[in-house]
C-alpha cells in the first residue's frame, strides 16, 4: 500500500522588533549621547526566541521562515499584499507592547488579504480579549503546549480562536530546540538562549516574571543541546541568556556555568545580587566566558525600594551593593547596574542621588529606565486602581523611556526633564569612555593578564 503523501505547508514567523522613544526631546537627545547610542546598538539585534522555539515544533512538511521588521512600515497595505502573494498557510506574529498597535494593524491587513494570522507573546497573554479582535487565533501563555494542536487544526481547515497553554501542559524540558538555522542568512550581534523561565522575586513592575510562566529551570542536558544548535548555526555567537534571573537558583546557576565553560564562548545574562555571595560560583563564572551580569539595583533609597518586591529582597540587599559589585568585577566580569527613576518613593532629588550612586559603585555599564506599567503587572493594576495613568491605552509608550503616569512625589514635567538630565550625565562621551576603559581592564583581568585586579 502506497504511503500517504502529506501536503507541504508554509509558515512565516514575523517579529516586530525594536522600540522607539515617543518623547521627541528625549529621542533627539538620545541620538546625540555616545553612551546611549552604544548601548542601543549592543541590544538592537537579537532575534525573537519564542518564535524560533515554535518553529522547532513544526513538522518537516511545514516550511518555516523567520523575518524581523525593525522599521515601522505603516500603512501596512503594500507589505501585507506582498506577504499574501507568497502564499503562506499561516503568519505567526510577535511584538513587544510598544509595537503591539503596529502588530494589530498588520494582522488586520493580512486578514483582509486572506492570510491566516496567529498572535502570541506577553502582551497577548495579558490582554487576550483585545488581541483576539485582530487575529484568526491567539495563543495565551507558553506556546509550546498548544502549538502542535494549532498546526493540526490548520491542516484540517478548522482554526480555533484561542489556544490556552494551561489546557496543553508540556514540561519545560520538552521544549524543542530553537530553529537557529533560520538565522544563517542574517546578521545578529547576540543570539538568545533560555535556561529558565520566571523569577521567584516577583517585582511589582516586572512584565515578564510571572505573566507567562512560574519559575522553572531547564536541565543541563537541555541547555547543552540548545547551545550546540546555536553554535552549529551561527558562527562564533555571543550568547545572551533570555532568563529573568539565572542565579536565583544557585544549583541551576552552577550547571549553567558548567555548560558554558565547556563551549568556549562569550555570554551575558541577568541575575540578582546574591550571585556575589557565592565565591566559588564567581570564580567559575570568571573562567566560563561570562562577560557581564545585568543586575537590577533599582534605587539607592530605602523608601523607594520598600514594597517593590514580595519579600523586600531588594531593600534588604541595599547595604551590600557596593561590596557585591567589587566582588563580581574583581573577577573581570562587568556589572551592568539598572536603576528605575520615578518610583513612588522618589522625589526631585532622585536624579542627582542616582548619578552620585552610580559613580560610587564604579559600574562597568549602567541602564536607567522609567517605571513602566506593562499590562498584566501588579504595577499596572495598582496605578489603574489609583487613577494615576495619564491615558489609556498607552501601549506605544511602553518603551521604558516615556512617562505614562503621574508620579507620587513630583510632577510629570519634573520626572521627564530630570530623567533627560540624568541621561546626559550618564551617557555623555566622557562617561561612556570612562566605562569603556573599565571594561577593557575587566577583560584583561578575565583573560588572566592582570590577576587580582579590583575596581576599588
Amino acid at each position: 500500500m502506497a504511503a500517504t503523501m502529506i501536503a507541504s505547508r508554509r509558515i512565516l514567523f514575523l517579529a516586530l522588533s525594536g522600540v522607539r522613544v515617543c518623547d521627541p526631546e528625549l529621542r533627539k537627545q538620545g541620538l546625540t549621547l555616545p553612551g546611549f547610542v552604544e548601548r542601543g546598538r549592543t541590544i538592537a539585534e537579537m532575534p525573537a526566541l519564542g518564535l524560533l522555539t515554535l518553529a522547532g515544533l513544526c513538522p518537516e512538511h511545514w516550511h518555516a521562515e523567520y523575518r524581523e521588521l525593525d522599521a515601522p512600515l505603516a500603512p501596512w497595505g503594500d507589505f501585507a499584499a506582498g506577504i499574501a502573494e507568497e502564499q503562506f498557510d499561516l503568519v505567526a506574529i510577535s511584538a513587544l507592547t510598544a509595537r503591539i498597535n503596529e502588530a494589530y494593524a498588520l494582522a488586520d491587513e493580512l486578514k483582509g488579504c486572506g492570510v491566516k494570522v496567529v498572535l502570541g507573546g506577553l502582551h497577548i497573554s495579558a490582554l487576550p480579549d483585545e488581541a483576539a479582535q485582530h487575529a484568526d487565533a491567539i495563543v495565551v501563555g507558553e506556546g509550546e503546549g498548544p502549538w502542535t494542536a494549532l498546526l493540526n487544526d490548520i491542516e484540517v481547515g478548522f482554526l480555533r480562536p484561542r489556544y490556552i497553554a494551561s489546557e496543553h501542559q508540556v514540561a519545560f524540558d520538552y521544549s524543542p530546540v530553537p530553529r537557529y538555522d533560520l538565522l544563517r542568512s542574517q546578521r545578529y550581534n547576540r543570539i538568545p538562549l533560555q535556561t529558565q523561565r520566571g523569577c521567584p522575586w516577583h517585582c511589582e513592575f516586572c512584565g515578564a516574571s510571572r505573566t507567562i510562566s512560574a519559575f522553572k529551570c531547564k536541565s543541563a542536558d537541555h541547555i547543552r543541546r540548545d547551545l550546540d544548535a546555536a553554535l552549529s548555526a551561527v558562527e562564533r555567537p555571543f550568547i545572551e541568556l533570555a532568563d529573568d534571573n539565572t542565579f536565583a537558583d544557585k544549583k541551576h546557576g552552577r550547571s549553567v556555568v558548567e555548560c558554558m565553560s565547556s563551549r568556549n564562548l562569550h555570554w551575558f545574562t541577568e541575575t540578582d545580587i546574591t550571585v556575589a555571595k557565592d565565591e566559588q560560583l564567581l570564580d567559575a563564572l570568571s573562567g566560563s566566558g561570562c562577560v557581564e551580569l545585568l543586575i537590577g539595583f533599582e534605587s539607592s533609597q530605602p523608601r523607594s525600594l520598600s514594597g517593590l518586591d514580595t519579600h523586600d529582597f531588594k531593600l534588604r540587599s541595599l547595604d551590600w551593593q557596593r561590596e557585591a559589585v567589587q566582588r563580581i568585577q574583581s573577577r573581570g566580569i562587568g556589572v551592568n547596574g539598572c536603576f528605575i527613576i520615578g518610583l513612588d518613593g522618589d522625589d526631585e532629588n532622585v536624579f542627582e542621588r542616582t548619578y552620585n550612586y552610580v559613580c560610587e559603585l564604579e559600574l562597568a555599564e549602567v541602564q536607567i529606565t522609567l517605571p513602566t506599567p506593562f499590562p498584566g503587572t501588579a504595577f499596572h493594576r495598582r496605578l489603574q486602581r489609583e487613577g494615576r495613568l495619564l491615558r489609556q491605552p498607552y501601549w506605544e509608550q511602553c518603551t521604558l523611556f516615556d512617562v505614562t503616569f503621574n508620579p507620587a512625589k513630583m510632577s510629570v514635567d519634573t520626572l521627564r526633564t530630570g530623567f533627560a538630565w540624568l541621561m546626559e550625565r550618564l551617557y555623555n562621551g566622557e562617561a561612556a569612555q570612562r566605562r569603556k576603559r573599565l571594561r577593557s581592564k575587566l577583560t584583561r583581568a578575565r583573560l588572566g593578564e592582570k590577576r587580582g585586579f579590583a575596581t576599588n
